[in-house]
């Protein structure tokens, strides 16, 4: 299944919103540093890229989206899509009665080989494919293979409220702050035992937790836009790239070069 790019279909995600098929797919590329800015959809949504790092914001949490990996966003959620790096982006939208296997919520999947080809598949068919016929058969599979999909811990939960809210967003504006719970409490007019529990309460994480979260999510965008692993680490905070690498191998399984020599 070759990655042939249809030059007929729209690059709009709105035009595949009302189309009579269970599944739409569409290839947009974005370049660098590109936005997406705040929209939903009345369907569901797989947003994936063969190539590049996306980072995806609802209002309750930010996911960063490596190759080989996508976010599913059910309808009617306001979200954006921020590129790190050139992104080959191929998007389905699929209508509610088409997904009743899937979750209701935000979730990443790992995207198999078998998908992936699927979803480049796709993508080269006809907006109003038909359904009885190959075409159909492959649309019919790709949803199969979404169902055994599994989850992956690529979300960022982010607070709303004080004290959290401007915490975490400093946080992710400068990962490599070096502040302890109880620095952040001082400066915030509360106790490290408050702070930890208004953490566990709005995250669903410990305090190191999100921190170490933050960290990756904002290294899997760095590594995407080509910077030395090296530089990474250090501007994350670790004192040696082997601290950083071995905790990347630790939430994600790979070490930080598997994603630069996808992306």
């Amino acid at each position: 299944m070759g990655q042939r790019l249809s030059t007929s279909k729209p690059t709009r995600g709105d035009a595949y919103q009302e189309v009579p098929r269970p599944v739409g797919a569409m290839a947009r590329d974005l370049p660098p540093a590109f936005e997406i800015p705040w929209h939903s959809h009345p369907r569901f949504q797989l947003i994936f890229a063969t190539r590049g790092v996306m980072t995806v914001d609802t209002h309750e949490a930010t996911w960063m989206v490596p190759p080989q990996r996508a976010v599913w966003m059910p309808p009617k959620t306001a979200h954006r899509v921020r590129t790190s790096g050139e992104v080959h982006m191929r998007t389905l939208y699929i209508e509610p009665a088409a997904a009743r296997r899937m979750p209701r919520g935000c979730e990443v999947f790992e995207v198999t080989p078998l998908l992936r080809e699927l979803i480049l598949r796709a993508t080269e068919l006809p907006l109003e494919y038909e359904e009885r016929g190959p075409a159909g058969r492959v649309m019919r599979l790709l949803l199969d293979e979404l169902a055994a999909l599994p989850r992956l811990p690529y979300n960022l939960p982010m607070p709303k409220t004080a004290p959290l809210a401007p915490i975490c967003s400093r946080l992710m504006e400068t990962p490599n702050e070096p502040a302890t719970l109880e620095d952040l409490a001082a400066r915030h007019g509360t106790t490290a035992r408050t702070l930890a529990r208004h953490f566990r309460r709005q995250t669903g994480m410990s305090f190191a937790e999100w921190r170490r979260r933050a960290r990756l999510l904002r290294a899997l965008g760095w590594i995407a836009e080509g910077r030395p692993i090296l530089a990474v680490a250090l501007d994350l905070g670790y004192e040696s790239p082997s601290a950083f690498s071995a905790m990347f191998r630790r939430e994600l399984g790979v070490p930080p070069s598997h994603f630069r020599s996808e992306a």
